[in-house]
């Protein structure tokens, strides 16, 4: 085991500056490159034995810096995003939608209060998000009866959720 002479020390800090860019460039935080440029400098004075004499230093540091940054990567896809606490703590409270279920109720009941071809216009339009022409074609209708047959069946299911208590007028102004 050598250990860290005064000369290789100096060696070492003349690198600082380019570690410190370079890790900068991987991590794009400025904390994160000084924790990484710390942890490589660590690592290659308690490990400086492994470094063979006569080969570029530069190039070795940077690597354990390169290798430092994989490792963080990996360490952090194995583990998950992390939040901080603050950022997600008044999220951790939902309010309550149970005028949602009962609004829903009611449109379902309403809706299934309609005749069949009342239904079978708006299912169409509405929740299926078909055009007037290809509902026409499919119904063997003119797509101007299908267009009126729609505006009475959605007055039908307008006047129907009127008379519910608690359910937001649907009319347009």
């Amino acid at each position: 085991m050598s250990t860290l002479t005064a000369t290789d020390a100096a060696n070492l800090e003349a690198h600082i500056p380019a570690l410190k860019r370079y890790a900068q460039s991987l991590t794009r935080n400025a904390d994160e490159a000084d924790d990484i440029v710390q942890t490589c400098l660590e690592r290659a004075i308690r490990r400086f034995e492994l470094f063979q004499r006569g080969t570029n230093l530069r190039s070795w540091l940077f690597t354990i810096i390169h290798n430092e940054f994989i490792s963080g990567l990996r360490c952090r896809n194995r583990r998950g995003i992390s939040v901080q606490l603050e950022d997600w703590h008044s999220e951790l409270r939902v309010n309550g939608r149970q005028e949602d279920a009962l609004e829903m109720r009611d449109l379902t009941r309403a809706f299934k209060s309609l005749p069949d071809r009342d239904r079978q216009i708006l299912y169409m339009i509405a929740v299926e998000g078909r055009s007037y022409e290809s509902t026409a074609a499919l119904l063997k209708l003119r797509t101007g009866t299908v267009k009126s047959r729609l505006f009475r069946a959605r007055e039908k299911l307008r006047d129907r959720l009127d008379g519910v208590a608690g359910v937001p007028q649907a009319r347009a102004a």
